[in-house]
């Protein structure tokens, strides 16, 4: 099944500063491999690639070639779109915090015929403002009538709400808000940028989309897989800072944002940046009574054994730092007035699940009186599978077959796969191309950035002023038992990821 027709990006090089890492050849490169191969990027399109090792073209060529080979990525067609890809691969090394590597991408973007660029930061985020202030000094931020000059920026983007704050800020001294693209690759997914369409062109949904009709909602993005070599990295970051306040405040602001007016990028970054300012900010109290956490102890996990987090390699064996996070949050406006949003995030768990579950308010039971109901009817839900297999799903109750009224939960089920053919996209295919192109719709905003850091700062003081270690929890499971207290003292469970329900 296709869509229509999408014309392909404007001519431009993609600089990416960080070519030899681990994000460029696992998830960049192969989605430009995609791009070429469905036309989203025309002849115009060239990488150049900036990195600490020594060598030239060839030398990240080899690397990148080898990697994909080896991984058996995006070798299907025999390899054809990797060389057309490679045959538009340059490469400059040296160090990017000095003046010489600036100069030399200055000189590649003269000869490039065009003059658009799009510099993407896959560094460490210490270098972050190092390298805009370096491209600010030799203007290859300036924009002149027919080109443009934007800026790709990984997460984590600050470690708080101060950071973030003074990070915003040296960034914006030196370029537009409009030339900055924060890029959270969940919003790549098309199950979430469904989200809206799903509410916005379904009067069902739109109309019941507030307090007096929904309970409450949870929002869980469970990994199962565990720190591994990057426990350096993880060890000054913890759960909460890596997903919270970028990747599940992303999917809380799609689920929950005010309709805008238009589907222009501004109109949806506004009421999304609305909504997140509306994230009810926690006194130290209130946070100790709506937050807990976790860290995975040693145990079995897909057959293999694995050793504690405060055993994993670079991290100190007397670490506070979670590897799960769970928290009760509320939207302080008038449709969601009184309705708690449960997020739960985690290394080591039971399966790779990322979903969105809306659950409604129970139906009256007085109509079943007398009837073979003799239990609490179950609440429709509307689960939203981020990944994996991607789909929408609903839960309600239907008559069971036979001569008595009776009742039986059922799942209404769509998944994309089924429909249509979405091939193996990494989900960052629609955010280059809308880098390329200048829609800001999926990125964020700096005024959003620092509405989710100052929803989980108080989360933040509280942990770090404590001298609690976090909740154990046995690799494989869900979680530890503060997590399930936290939403069962409410009267309400964790729902089943969806991948476990379907292998039962």
């Amino acid at each position: 099944m296709t869509g229509p027709y999408v014309a392909p990006a404007p001519p431009v090089t993609l600089v990416i500063f960080g070519a030899t890492g681990d994000l460029t050849r696992r998830l960049l490169v192969p989605t430009l491999i995609n791009m070429i191969k469905s036309g989203l990027v025309g002849d115009g399109f060239a990488v150049l690639g900036v990195g600490i090792e020594p060598g030239g073209d060839e030398m990240l060529r080899e690397r990148l070639g080898k990697f994909l080979l080896d991984n058996k990525i995006q070798f299907e067609d025999g390899g054809i779109g990797w060389r057309n890809l490679s045959e538009r691969i340059s490469y400059i090394s040296g160090d990017f915090t000095q003046d010489s590597i600036y100069e030399q991408i200055g000189q590649r973007l003269e000869k490039s015929g065009h003059g658009n660029a799009a510099f993407y930061l896959a560094v460490q985020p210490r270098f972050f403002g190092d390298i805009i202030d370096k491209l600010g000094d030799h203007k290859l931020t300036t924009e002149t009538a027919g080109y443009f000059r934007r800026i790709a920026i990984e997460k984590p983007f600050g470690t708080d709400l101060a950071s973030a704050k003074a990070l915003n800020v040296r960034i914006l001294n030196r370029v537009a808000e409009t030339q900055v693209y924060r890029i959270d690759h969940f919003l790549g997914k098309e199950t979430v940028q469904n989200i809206m369409t799903a509410r916005f062109a379904n009067m069902m949904f739109e109309s019941l989309w507030n307090s007096n009709y929904i309970d409450h909602v949870q929002i869980t993005a469970a990994e199962i897989v565990d720190v591994g070599t990057r426990g350096k990295f993880y060890d000054e970051t913890g759960a909460l800072r890596d997903m919270v306040p970028n990747h599940l405040f992303q999917l809380l602001a799609m689920v929950a944002m005010e309709p805008p007016n238009s589907f222009d990028a501004e109109a949806i970054r506004n009421e999304k940046g609305k909504l997140l300012k509306a994230l009810r900010v926690y006194s130290p109290e209130e946070a100790k009574h709506n937050g807990v956490r976790g860290a995975y102890t040693a145990g079995s996990l897909a057959g293999k054994d694995l050793p504690a987090y405060t055993q994993t390699p670079d991290v100190n064996p007397d670490s506070k730092t979670e590897t799960f996070v769970a928290l009760k949050l509320f939207v302080d406006t008038w449709r969601w007035a009184c309705v708690p949003f449960y997020l739960r995030t985690g290394k080591s768990l039971t399966a790779r699940d990322t979903e969105i579950v809306v659950t409604f308010k129970q139906v009256p039971f007085a109509q079943f009186h007398g009837t073979e109901v003799q239990r609490m009817l179950p609440p429709n839900k509307l689960i939203i599978q981020v990944q994996p297999n991607e789909g929408l799903h609903m839960e309600i109750s239907i008559k069971r077959p036979g001569l008595v009224v009776d009742t039986v939960p059922v799942s209404l089920d769509f998944r994309y796969s089924d429909m249509f053919d979405i091939g193996n996209t990494t989900g960052y295919e629609s955010l280059l191309y809308d880098l390329f192109i200048g829609d800001q719709t999926l990125f964020q905003r700096a005024d959003a950035i620092e509405a989710g850091w100052a929803a989980v700062q108080p989360f933040l003081d509280l942990w770090s002023h404590s001298g609690d270690k976090p909740d154990p929890y046995a690799p494989g499971s869900m979680g530890p038992q503060c997590a399930d207290d936290l939403i069962e003292r409410d009267g309400r469970k964790w729902h089943e990821p969806q991948v476990l329900r379907k292998d039962k």
